[in-house]
């Protein structure tokens, strides 16, 4: 693998501050991502720096050959996947992330999914799990760009946002900046940056355009508590899709 090689993508920025990697250093939070207008996203510190749970698992099952985890946190699913025999390599802007899952025996380099990475065009498998399909607010670029590092045919995991209550698909672009929720203090958020919150149905709009076709698709359900502000969805579980790079992207280099 080359050397570690900081990226300077301006969406980087944020999960490189004090709010994030403060959170995983002590693998607890609370942590959120912050709209402009105060709706707040938890997110799952304590679950991210646990080991792979069942619905974690249910993805790492499907993977083939070598694994490329895109913005691999804490690195629970490099090391899951390392104890499974692949060969993984996580990637993240964070260098909390990447000191994290190094000391959990994973690979990783800080590196953005837009950077140059090890072995372009050649993984057999990549994941975009926790929400990743909303790396910098694209999920059309994202999808073009991960079709790049991955083998001719070869696999895409994604987690999708479950539809609201009323049955909507989710399918948004937002400005956020990591918070901890804990207001005033040193650190205690960090600079806008642009993400994305995707339902199934919108992904697999934006994969067909993007060269992808899907090949599965479940759900994986699991007990969870009601988190004041988080939006309203039902309690189905986690939703994934796999997906299969069916054809060149006009364009790209892969």
């Amino acid at each position: 693998m080359p050397p570690t090689a900081p990226t300077t993508r301006h969406d980087a920025v944020s999960w490189c501050a004090d709010p994030y990697a403060d959170a995983l250093r002590s693998g607890r939070g609370p942590l959120f991502l912050r709209r402009t207008d105060g709706w707040l996203l938890p997110l799952e510190v304590e679950r991210w720096c646990a080991g792979a749970d069942a619905a974690d698992l249910s993805a790492l099952r499907r993977c083939e050959g070598t694994v490329l985890d895109i913005g691999c946190g804490p690195g629970r699913l490099v090391a899951a996947l390392a104890a499974q025999g692949h060969r993984a390599l996580g990637v993240d802007v964070s260098d909390a992330a990447v000191a994290r899952t190094t000391a959990i025996g994973g690979a990783a380099l800080r590196r953005s999914v837009f950077d140059s990475l090890p072995e372009e065009g050649s993984w057999g498998t990549a994941l975009l799990l926790d929400g990743n399909i909303g790396i910098g607010g694209d999920p059309a670029a994202l999808l073009v760009r991960t079709a790049e590092l991955v083998a001719r045919h070869g696999l895409l995991i994604v987690e999708t946002t479950p539809a609201y209550a009323d049955g909507a698909d989710v399918d948004e672009r937002v400005q956020v900046r990591v918070a901890n929720g804990l207001g005033g203090g040193r650190g205690a958020q960090g600079a806008l940056f642009p993400w994305a919150r995707v339902g199934t149905p919108a992904l697999l709009r934006y994969a067909r355009a993007a060269g992808w076709t899907c090949v599965e698709q479940w759900t994986v359900a699991e007990e969870r508590s009601a988190v004041e502000g988080e939006d309203q969805r039902p309690s189905a579980g986690r939703c994934f899709v796999a997906l299969r790079r069916r054809r060149e992207i006009p364009g790209s280099r892969g």
